[in-house]
């Protein structure tokens, strides 16, 4: 590039979704909240809590990007976190070092961050565990970072395949992380009651004894038959 770019950019004067909004999310399944936008927005299957008994969580999206090797962009997060926010820190799937260790996902607690999600790695398991805050990573990697930028927060990125922008609607459980669209999120939710209504009925059934529903019935019976 022709001229370096500053250690850290911070975007401001994006809006926190109303909390009354964020809070009919709190409690949804992370497959009931895909199944309510068309089987998308849950981010790559290998971004994983690294406490599974710690996992749920809920809140607007705070966006961070992190250059390679360099954690800038999570101490921005840092500093422009609100409490009940959930830091979105992607660094384009970097596995050399960690993006965040035990420290500062103590730093994060007691700042009130809801959770913190990573499409790159982490470090000091154990004491991220003890921090309690719930922390989705791709995996664990002792290697440290460096802190010299550049990094970039409050502007959409993308995280594990999935766009996320400043204000989104974050919800993560033990099976991963969805991202709701802040300009989806009244949609998504009438969507999510439906999808909710119609997984209770069919849980029920299977209670009840049931063997396959409509739709594998239907496709069974469409079935080309080779052989005898």
């Amino acid at each position: 590039m022709i001229d370096n770019p500053p250690i850290l950019t911070i975007h401001r004067g994006w809006k926190r979704p109303d909390p009354a909004l964020v809070a009919q999310f709190r409690g949804a399944q992370t497959s009931h909240l895909a199944d309510a936008m068309q089987g998308r927005g849950a981010v790559d299957w290998r971004i994983k809590p690294l406490d599974p008994a710690n996992a749920v969580f809920c809140g607007p999206a705070l966006t961070a990007y992190a250059y390679p090797a360099d954690i800038a962009a999570m101490f921005g997060a840092l500093a422009e976190a609100e409490p009940g926010d959930v830091i979105l820190c992607a660094c384009d799937a970097f596995t050399g070092t960690a993006v965040i260790g035990d420290l500062a996902a103590g730093m994060m607690k007691n700042k009130g961050v809801a959770a913190f999600v990573t499409d790159g790695l982490a470090r000091d398991r154990a004491g991220i565990v003890a921090a309690g805050m719930p922390l989705f990573a791709m995996g664990i990697q002792p290697n440290s970072p460096a802190l010299n930028g550049p990094g970039v927060v409050g502007a959409p990125v993308v995280l594990g395949g999935v766009q996320a922008c400043p204000g989104d609607i974050v919800v993560g459980d033990a099976d991963g992380v969805v991202i709701v669209p802040a300009a989806r999120a009244v949609e998504v939710l009438a969507s999510l009651t439906r999808v909710r209504a119609a997984e209770a009925v069919m849980e029920q059934k299977v209670r009840d004894g049931l063997t396959m529903s409509d739709g594998g019935r239907r496709a069974v019976e469409s079935a080309v038959i080779i052989g005898g």
